[in-house]
């Protein structure tokens, strides 16, 4: 049981265990603090995505969904095994769990595994503050394979933040460790990871430290802010940006096109505000939450292309 890291030491102790990372904008301060404390941490759940894709794997950890908001960890490590920053302090990955493991995790008194979980998300006590999170990129069906550099990049910053912590590696436990009704990570064994952390933690980082890779030009348009989108209490009817035909482009393409006599175009409308709320209420919002502007999260989901 320890304090959580600063940012900065979080950081330096994956660098520093020559974890290839790559920060996104933000990542220091984009977490879930307003919902419940971070802290003390106890160690570290690894969890796969049952996703596909890097980028939108990515960008689906770091916007989370209607259902439960991002950012869904600290970390992504895709299949090329680079470490995204995405969120830090209270991320949505742990959820509910067991608080004997929780008490085993904590004392490193268990043998090859932790206890079995008897509780789950819906009935388990909160893991989100107590566990730093890695999303990992796999499909989680068991045939999806998990790539050599995933795999080191999984031990090396597990064993990174153990090492600043001054935990061993049984302080390091997968979702399906933590509670009864997950399965993650599938594909590899936790009890085997743990043995490669230990022995990672026997000697000293066998790789000089690098330095964070700048983040790629993103493919898709910035959430530009609510103010673009209002005149006054209003929607900013008949503004025009290149902005608003992408929007709509995306509307379309996701099964919102009948809100349009003539295609999108650059000059906000009404249709465009009608798409959009009938677009949101489609992710399960609604009343105010449903209504224009677009908000940072269902914007993201868009994924309106680069203008």
């Amino acid at each position: 049981m320890s304090d959580p890291l600063s940012a900065d030491r979080f950081l330096a102790a994956l660098l520093a265990e020559g974890v290839r990372v790559q920060e996104h904008p933000g990542w220091r301060t984009h977490n879930r603090n307003h919902k419940g404390p971070w802290g003390p941490v106890h160690g570290v759940i690894v969890h796969h995505t049952v996703s596909k894709g890097s980028a939108s794997t990515v960008e689906l950890c770091r916007a989370g969904y209607a259902e439960l908001p991002g950012p869904l960890c600290q970390g992504v490590i895709t299949k090329d095994g680079t470490f995204h920053l995405i969120g830090y302090a209270r991320c949505n990955h742990a959820g509910g769990g067991d608080p004997d493991t929780l008490a085993a995790v904590t004392a490193e008194s268990y043998d090859v595994r932790p206890p079995v979980p008897n509780v789950g998300n819906s009935d388990g006590i909160d893991g989100n503050r107590a566990f730093y999170g890695w999303e990992c990129e796999n499909l989680g069906d068991g045939k999806d394979p998990w790539t050599p550099e995933q795999l080191d990049t999984i031990e090396r910053a597990s064993a990174g933040v153990c090492r600043a912590h001054g935990w061993s590696a049984k302080s390091v436990i997968g979702h399906l460790e933590w509670s009864d009704d997950k399965s993650d990570p599938r594909g590899f064994a936790m009890s085997w990871m743990r043995d490669q952390i230990a022995a990672r933690l026997g000697t000293a980082p066998t790789r000089p430290p690098t330095t964070p890779t700048p983040p790629p030009a993103s493919r898709y348009e910035p959430y530009p802010g609510k103010n673009f989108f209002m005149a006054g209490s209003g929607a900013a009817l008949g503004k025009v940006s290149p902005v608003f035909t992408a929007m709509g482009q995306r509307l379309v393409a996701r099964g919102f096109g009948r809100y349009y006599s003539v295609g999108p175009g650059p000059k906000l409308g009404r249709a465009d505000v009608n798409a959009y709320e009938a677009y949101q209420r489609s992710l399960g919002y609604s009343g105010d939450a449903a209504t224009w502007p677009p908000g940072p999260t269902t914007w993201n989901q868009l994924q309106v292309p680069n203008v």
